[in-house]
């Protein structure tokens, strides 16, 4: 069957190694750097920081390890857009490749590549979005935007050349970038961390309060309060944590797919779970707590890096930032094309996406999704997107997973070469916590994640119109 041997002429040059990379790489962008600041002020105490940051492991791993029994049933280009095919049907495999071109991946892509620019502003003042190079109306171009363009353009031109450059790009940029966390956090406990500050931050470690940054003061939270900064703050973990399914998009060039690709989700999101958890709490052995929240621009690490190594913690971590976007960019703009790539061979996107080029990846795939990623940086609402991303991508979540009981029900002989861990106690925890998370989101943030979940509807016309052209 065609359906079978759609990764024929992909190259499987992907080991366990690049796998695991590419997982680690598309997670780690800029957010564990900015939002326990967000996090801070909306749970207001250390151990509640914490548990946030756990909670957030916990389902992460879970989620991972889950995806692992699908990835070795449909060792396949597309990933979860296929596992949600298989478990359920074209049309929600549609709304979930819909969304990730939409706004998922390339909201995503135009986020990171604008982080890039910004912390590239600290070495490079006129790359700044301080610096107006052209204005109409009110549309303004700023040399940051035209930076994130840049890399996108760039990333996508050497993605476009063939996997193993992207590979290796990914493999170097992702082992400096996790040496680099490991080496702020082993510094940070070592020369910032004070006995007095650490004691501080653990009193009173489970009451929660939420901060007014316009007052700068305090208030006791809970009941529907508490819910409601517990939702707000898991926007920002969950969406530091999320990007790690690129593994499964990319599992046609993987070698042993049905091994690799569950390996590398379990081993990627639990490395980045631990130095995540890590990285926290050396912010409280380094920051007083009133430090983390009111820390300018939410840049919780330039603070912190200030407290270890003095002015020089600046330059430090705004090189570390733009590494760790560099890398994370490339993972997403790498793994993002092969489903559109996929879809395309559904009759279900732009026909010419369905085609590799002489170096056996989707170049018009990588292209077109680089276009409309460059796009998003020039609308400057990105920030708004990214909102709308994290109800988007725990819908879509909740959905395969629960796929996996649907297909032991409708594949029951099915080979499966893993089965999910925990099964089905931990994919049913990760069900209900993930929903109650939407939820919480869907009563408390109505007005940005009201609109993400319209965008995913919006695919339903979108579908019946392409299917009409079939």
């Amino acid at each position: 069957m065609k359906e079978e041997t759609q990764d024929g002429s992909f190259k499987r040059e992907l080991g366990l190694l690049d796998g695991t990379m590419l997982v680690v790489g598309s997670m780690i962008g800029s957010g564990i750097f900015i939002v326990s600041a967000d996090i801070a002020r909306n749970v207001g105490s250390a151990g509640w920081l914490i548990l946030i940051w756990v909670l957030t492991g916990v389902i992460t791993v879970i989620a991972a390890v889950s995806y692992g029994e699908l990835s070795a049933m449909f060792p396949k280009a597309g990933g979860q857009y296929v596992y949600l095919k298989e478990a359920y049907n074209k049309l929600i495999a549609f709304l979930y490749g819909w969304s990730l071109f939409a706004v998922i991946q390339t909201g995503t892509i135009a986020a990171v590549g604008v982080a890039f620019s910004k912390f590239a502003a600290y070495l490079f003042e006129p790359f700044s979005e301080n610096n107006i190079l052209w204005q109409s109306g009110d549309f303004k171009l700023h040399a940051a935007q035209l930076v994130s363009i840049v890399t996108i353009v760039l990333l996508t031109y050497i993605n476009s050349r063939g996997v193993k450059n992207g590979k290796l790009l990914q493999t170097f940029l992702t082992i400096i970038k996790i040496m680099s966390l490991l080496g702020l956090i082993v510094f940070g406990f070592m020369l910032g961390a004070k006995t007095e500050i650490w004691n501080a931050n653990w009193t009173d470690v489970w009451t929660p309060r939420s901060f007014s940054p316009e007052t700068l003061q305090w208030s006791a939270i809970g009941g529907s309060a508490l819910l409601s900064g517990i939702a707000a703050a898991m926007v920002g973990s969950v969406f530091s944590a999320d990007a790690w399914t690129g593994v499964t998009f990319i599992a046609g060039e993987i070698k042993n797919p049905q091994r690799n690709v569950g390996l590398s989700l379990f081993l990627g999101t639990f490395i980045v779970s631990v130095i995540y958890i890590l990285a926290n709490l050396m912010y409280l052995a380094v920051l007083p707590l009133d430090s983390i929240t009111t820390a300018k621009s939410d840049r919780v690490a330039v603070v912190a890096a200030q407290y270890i190594f003095g002015n020089a913690g600046t330059i430090i971590i705004a090189v570390m930032i733009m590494i760790s976007t560099f890398a994370c960019n490339n993972g997403l703009i790498m793994a993002g094309a092969r489903v559109y790539y996929t879809m395309a061979k559904d009759g279900l996107f732009f026909k010419r996406a369905a085609n590799l080029n002489r170096f056996d990846v989707p170049e018009w795939a990588l292209w077109i999704q680089g276009l409309w990623a460059s796009a998003l940086c020039l609308t400057g609402r990105y920030g708004d997107l990214l909102d709308f991303v994290v109800i988007i991508v725990l819908i879509f979540y909740i959905l395969t997973i629960y796929g996996i009981f649907i297909l032991r029900r409708k594949m029951p002989d099915a080979e499966r070469p893993y089965r999910a861990f925990g099964y089905p106690v931990l994919p049913l925890f990760y069900i209900l916590t993930a929903t109650a998370l939407c939820i919480l989101l869907l009563i408390y943030k109505t007005s940005t994640c009201g609109w993400g979940v319209l965008i995913m509807l919006i695919g339903i016309p979108v579908y019946y119109l392409t299917k009409q052209k079939d």
